[in-house]
């Protein structure tokens, strides 16, 4: 319990989630200090390899791994305490409740924005009427917020440098500020691209705007035109870290940084030549031919930039090139963080081959992009619904041993593995489950360290199976 921190600034689902697992684990050990024989579960190392030899028998309850079905006492106060936390969040999802609460900044919720004095309640009441009737879903009003900092900051900015005038502060202060924004407009255009747009349907010129702006924003963002939809949507999800998956981490040692060089370089320098061909390997030529030409034009609209805009080729190069460079890599390390721990018993499994964050990074400022075995396991499900799913699913996340981490990104997780810091990868775990929860400190490293191995084109076949074809 000592090693579980709350950050001041967690979203309040995320506070909630993360309240609701420290005080199962917080009673599982009083249970099993005052010998409580419904929760005085064997030691992990007995119930499941923790290391690199496998050495398992059968736990003092008959359990592999996950919850414990004898444990009556805590295992009830747990299901009514994440029931209250399914319902209180559930309740601030609902446009129907007293209690919804729509997300009008990732910086501050709606009570911090009620609670500012300088803010008239009549023009925040008036800005949150008006962005509602604009938005998809009545949660997302900060994605009008995000799309009027973007088009009254990167655009005008972009335009200056392109088209009047080009000076190195100026572009210095272009790229920082751009570089500020590009997570979070990359995590809702990843909800954009899953519900097919993020604002009103109702409108004619909603529906306009909602499928041109991407087309202006993505390439100042960093991203080729339709790139992600493709390579993410298309490619990503159909595999799932397969081994089809061009993004896969299973034929890479995760912990070792010339592996993780080799995974970024592929993607970097010939994902161009790579996606394109993957779809037609799989006979899928239509969409080879798409990814194709929206990559391939992006290029040329650079060199088309390039040439014919007054900024000339510095211009181009800080509001579109650069952004590209940064992207590409920020991309592939957050995806080595997010598939980085891999069970190789079960590595098709969602809850096996993906992660789940509570952290700030991931969840406040990236529409919940921590809960990656959420949206694994649902590519619909919208980003405010993830919390609430994960808690309905605690008890098979807990069975299927889940990894579940706070107070850390996936960059940093990227970071710890190549350090090979697993004591504090272990100290960011929060063990879910009597398998879990009976590791030790250091059985908790020796354990995550097991899923960063690499596998053998042997075992990718008998694990795989047809996968593997």
């Amino acid at each position: 319990m000592e090693h579980i921190v709350f950050a001041h600034d967690l979203t309040k689902a995320d506070r909630v989630v993360l309240e609701t697992l420290a005080t199962d684990y917080s009673d599982h050990l009083k249970a099993k200090e005052k010998g409580n024989p419904d929760s005085a579960y064997a030691s992990a190392s007995d119930t499941e390899t923790t290391g690199t030899e496998e050495t398992s028998t059968n736990n003092t309850n008959g359990a592999k791994g996950g919850v414990n079905k004898d444990a009556g006492g805590c295992q009830k106060a747990s299901a009514a305490r994440t029931e209250a936390a399914v319902t209180h969040l559930s309740s601030l999802n609902d446009p129907k409740s007293p209690s919804f609460e729509p997300s009008i900044t990732n910086f501050f919720d709606l009570a911090d924005l009620q609670s500012f004095q300088w803010l008239p309640p009549a023009l925040l009441s008036a800005y949150q009427q008006w962005a509602t009737s604009l938005i998809r879903v009545p949660t997302d009003i900060l994605m009008i917020t995000h799309l009027l900092i973007y088009f009254s900051t990167t655009v005008p900015s972009a335009f200056y440098l392109l088209f009047v005038r080009f000076s190195w502060p100026h572009a210095i202060l272009h790229a920082i500020l751009n570089g500020w924004y590009v997570g979070t407009y990359t995590l809702m255009m990843h909800q954009h691209i899953h519900m097919r747009g993020i604002l009103t349907k109702d409108k004619w010129w909603t529906r306009a705007f909602d499928a041109v702006f991407p087309y202006v924003l993505d390439p100042l963002m960093g991203h080729t035109w339709n790139s992600y939809y493709y390579h993410h949507v298309k490619h990503h999800h159909v595999e799932g870290n397969g081994p089809d998956d061009l993004s896969s981490t299973i034929r890479y040692q995760r912990d070792d940084f010339s592996e993780f060089a080799k995974y970024v370089g592929r993607f970097y320098f010939l994902v161009w030549l790579d996606l394109p061909l993957y779809f037609a390997r799989k006979g899928r030529y239509e969409q080879a031919a798409k990814a194709a030409f929206w990559e391939y034009g992006s290029y040329a609209m650079y060199v088309a930039m390039w040439n014919l805009a007054p900024g000339g080729g510095k211009a181009v190069f800080w509001t579109m090139v650069l952004p590209l460079m940064v992207l590409r890599v920020a991309l592939m390390v957050g995806n080595w963080g997010q598939h980085a721990f891999v069970d190789d018993e079960e590595p098709e499994s969602d809850y096996r081959s993906s992660v789940t964050l509570v952290d700030v990074a991931s969840n406040r400022h990236c529409y919940n992009d921590g809960y990656h075995t959420s949206h694994h396991l649902n590519p619909m499900r919208h980003w405010r619904e993830h919390p609430v799913a994960f808690l309905k699913g605690k008890e098979t996340y807990a069975a299927n041993n889940a990894l579940v981490f706070h107070n850390i990104d996936y960059i940093m997780i990227t970071v710890r593995l190549i350090m090979k810091d697993y004591m504090t990868l272990a100290k960011c775990m929060v063990p879910i489950g009597e398998f879990q929860m009976n590791m030790t400190l250091e059985e908790r490293a020796a354990y995550l360290r097991r899923h960063t191995r690499k596998f053998t084109e042997e075992e990718i076949k008998v694990k795989f199976g047809k996968k593997a074809n």
